[in-house]
């Protein structure tokens, strides 16, 4: 697979369009190799939340992105435009993605059709709200074309439009399961090049695969499964790490098993 170098993406956008704001779901915007619409379903919940998705329809043969793709690539972004109204944030979910291998580089996306859960929070919830949101991301066959759309649209419209909640809801059910003690992962060692992950699997599962996302100054090289003694371990190479560990959060994963997945946090490092 052709990859177009990231410093390339935005000004090489392949397609860019507006759909109008004429209901709770916008028009299904068309693109080489598939195409992308944003819905939403029901009113705000009592923290001012609204439930949604980013719809990417690819045709046979087409991929797009994880969150974090690796060494190249862009993953899917959702960002609120200054003419949106009452929006304070948005922020994407992701299911479970595959490990790909083109040849050229190792990456995480997925090779069908993908729903991304949204959640838009309100500013001053009981308010009338407006969504106009700015999408870029990848899909790519034996090249990569970049994607740019403006999606426009009213959440109060149509609310409760059946089959916006069951899009919505199939795919929140699909999202990766919290981590816990006896299925999820842990640092077990580290130095300043790599670190050294354990994974608990649930019993029975035949596979198992490591995904980490590079953030706040952090990036990491592909994992790479290691044995040890009937131990599940993942060997990462830790790429860039920044002069000072962030006070708040952690590593986000996902860790993808032949008998689900689950997506938690290990402590910055």
């Amino acid at each position: 697979m052709t990859r177009i170098p990231t410093a390339l993406w935005m000004t090489l956008a392949a397609t860019m369009g507006v759909t109008p704001a004429l209901a709770s779901s916008t028009d299904w915007f068309e693109t080489q190799g598939g195409r992308i619409r944003l819905v939403t379903s029901g009113g705000p919940d009592a923290q001012g939340r609204i439930a949604g998705v980013l719809d990417i329809a690819l045709d046979p043969g087409w991929k797009t992105y994880w969150r974090d793709p690796g060494d190249s690539g862009v993953p899917p972004s959702l960002n609120i435009s200054e003419s949106s109204s009452n929006i304070a944030s948005a922020e994407l979910a992701f299911p479970a993605p595959q490990r790909h291998d083109d040849g050229y580089s190792k990456w995480a996306g997925y090779d069908h059709s993908v729903s991304l859960p949204v959640t838009f929070t309100l500013t001053s919830p009981g308010q009338a709200a407006m969504i106009d949101a700015d999408i870029f991301l990848g899909i790519c066959e034996t090249v990569c074309i970049p994607v740019q759309a403006q999606l426009l649209l009213d959440p109060a419209i149509d609310p409760d439009n059946a089959a916006d909640a069951a899009l919505v809801s199939q795919a929140v059910n699909a999202l990766p399961a919290p981590a816990r003690p006896d299925f999820g992962a842990a640092i077990v060692s580290t130095d300043d090049n790599r670190l050294v992950i354990e994974a608990k699997l649930p019993e029975g599962a035949a596979s198992a695969d490591f995904f980490i996302v590079g953030a706040e100054g952090y990036s990491f090289g592909t994992p790479e499964r290691i044995g040890s003694d009937g131990r599940i371990l993942f060997s990462v190479e830790i790429l860039n790490r920044p002069k000072d560990i962030p006070a708040q959060g952690g590593l986000h994963y996902t860790l993808v098993t032949s008998s689900g997945s689950v997506s938690g946090t290990l402590p910055y490092l």
